[in-house]
Formats: C-alpha cells, structure tokens, sequence
C-alpha cells in the first residue's frame, strides 16, 4: 500500500479591522475550501500551516517554519490577496494594490524552508506570483491599466470566468496535458507576472495577449506554479482544462522525492 502523503497548505490570512469586536478584531488564519477539497481528491492528508508570529501575547514554543518543510511531504501556496509591490521592490502604484506585506513575508519564509528541505512546491494564482517573485521576478500590479491590450483575466463571474491557454511546446504541462482537448482555465487575477524569476521556465501563456499562465523551476526539486484555478473546475466542466494529471505529478514527486 502507498503511505498516505502529508501536504501543506498555505494560511490565507484576515487581518483586525480598526474598531471592530469579536472575531473581526481578531487575526484570522484560514483556507480556502475547494483548494483543500482539490488536493484531497488523491486521498492525501492537507495541514493548513499557520505563520508564525515573534511578538505574540501567549506563551511560544520552538516550533518553526522548518519544522513544518521538515515533517511534511509537499507544500500547496494557495491564492488570495494581492503581493505588496514593495516585496518586488516597487511602490504601489494605487493604495487598493497595497496587498498583504505580512502573508509576502510568512509566505516567502514557508517556500524556502520547503525548497531548502528539497521538498516539491505548487503555487496557486497568489502563490505561482508569490513563487516568481521570490525567485527574483517582478509583477504587473494591474493587468488592465498596465497592458491595455491584454484580454480580461478577472470578471465580475468570479469562478466561472475562463480563457484559453497555450502550453509552451516542449515543456513539463505539454507532457502531461499534451492530448487534452480542453485549453480554457479559470482565471481570476488582475495582477500577473512581469519578469520571469531565476531558474523558471514559461509553460504556458494566455491566448490573445501572452500573458505568463504557469511556470516551472528549472532546478533539481518539484516547483510549479499555475496562475489560473484548477481547483475551480467542476466535474461537468466539459470545456475547462483537467488538470488532476499536474496534482498526480505533484503528489508523486512527493511520495518520490525526486523530480521527473
């Protein structure tokens, strides 16, 4: 029998609201349920880690980040807010593009104790972002305003807004998804990549503007990031693209511990 495999997933993080009681004036860590459901699908074990934090009321104990890549066997970074142009080395060009500088930092920390540890990485929309930038890329902080000819990647119908994709001849997505009659996705995102970070491969685009959809570290460790939502799919979804074969090779570069 396979043992069962244990992944990560990121935190989405809520921050206090200024005047607010309760549960709103609280930090709040969370994960989106259709990702966890995604990843499950494979009967896997999915543990949200939470960040940690230095300068908290309660009493600590020395679990860190580490320990998290260190115990389990794959991390999945889900998406959410948008990253702080100031992770990248920009100003935010409008105060609502500001993002979550605090998840950026949590995040960054999370991705390189796992690479460190040679432990495989999928990033989700935020978290194929989050990926290029950790590696030394850039983002465009809006799309629409910041390419005026680009097709639309965010829609006011949320997870039922979809367009066409383009893999990159060649690469890991053309292997595995090579024959697959469906090329649409769902995309929800207004920000995107810019500039490609070291040691990343493009393996897809967007159809119509060629905007960077997936990409795919070129080193030794499993790293892939998809910009679109496979997790969004329904079963009924004839005419969006299956990609339960990309979260096969993700779980099986887990079980593995090798690359392809």
């Amino acid at each position: 029998m396979k043992r069962t495999l244990k992944i990560g997933l990121s935190a989405r993080l809520s921050h206090p609201r200024p005047g607010a009681i309760g549960l709103e004036s609280k930090t709040l860590q969370y994960l989106e349920q259709s990702v966890a459901q995604w990843i499950m699908a494979r009967d896997v074990l999915v543990f949200m880690v939470p960040s940690i934090t230095q300068d908290g009321m309660l009493d600590r104990s020395s679990v860190r980040l580490r320990d998290y890549a260190q115990h389990l066997d794959g991390l999945v970074l889900q998406g959410g807010a948008d990253l702080n142009p100031m992770t990248y080395g920009e100003e935010a060009i409008r105060p609502e593009w500001m993002g979550d500088r605090t998840r950026d930092m949590y995040e960054m920390e999370l991705l390189m104790e796992f690479l460190e540890n040679r432990k495989p990485v999928l990033g989700i929309c935020r978290g194929a972002q989050l990926i290029n930038v950790a590696m030394g890329g850039s983002l465009y902080q809006d799309i629409r305003t910041q390419i005026p000819d680009a097709i639309e990647h965010l829609a006011d119908s949320y997870d039922r807004h979809t367009h066409e994709l383009v893999l990159e001849p060649g690469g890991l997505m053309e292997k595995l998804l090579g024959n697959a009659p469906q090329r649409k996705v769902i995309s929800i995102h207004h920000q995107g990549i810019r500039t490609l970070g070291r040691d990343l491969a493009v393996e897809a685009r967007a159809a119509g503007d060629n905007m960077i959809e997936a990409i795919r570290g070129t080193g030794r460790g499993f790293l892939l990031g998809l910009q679109w939502h496979p997790e969004f799919r329904r079963p009924s979804d004839e005419d969006v693209l299956d990609c339960l074969p990309l979260l096969e090779n993700f779980l099986e570069a887990c079980r593995s511990g090798r690359w392809l």
